[in-house]
């Protein structure tokens, strides 16, 4: 199964993710795919323990016509998102993929998901990873 994270500016929300899949023991088969809207972001989320890395926008718009799970926040689906890192083609990518999403909500984009539980960015996390878990565990 193949997992892409996705983050912009530091990369450290998609290295927390990253971080949590890895302490959970997620391996191969799976594998995760760290793309950041810039080399900072992707270097961080390799130093966490990515699979594969890669950055900008068409790395993004490739990776989500791969994924089986889209994980990071959910700046990810909003055009000119994480102060304009995020493109349009990049929203678009994210929005159509076929692949399932797991999107942490922020206010840091404006954007505001009512009903979504007020949680500290850990729990935020670790809700992420286990719902990636989660995806990834054979249906019975």
């Amino acid at each position: 199964m193949k997992i892409l994270i996705i983050d912009g500016q530091s990369g450290r929300l998609g290295a927390q993710i990253i971080e949590g899949l890895r302490k959970a023991g997620l391996s191969a088969p799976h594998q995760l795919i760290a793309v950041g809207t810039n080399a900072l972001a992707t270097s961080g989320m390799i130093n966490a323990g990515a699979d594969q890395g890669a950055s900008g926008e068409n790395a993004v718009v490739v990776q989500c016509r791969r994924a089986d799970i889209i994980a990071g926040p959910i700046g990810i689906t909003l055009a000119d998102a994480m102060l304009g890192e995020i493109t349009p083609p990049m929203a678009v990518a994210v929005g159509q993929s076929s692949a399932a999403r797991v999107l942490l909500p922020s206010d840091r984009c404006s954007t505001f998901v009512i009903g979504a539980a007020p949680l500290s960015r850990k729990q935020q996390i670790d809700a992420a990873v286990q719902q990636i878990l989660a995806l990834c565990s054979p249906v019975s």
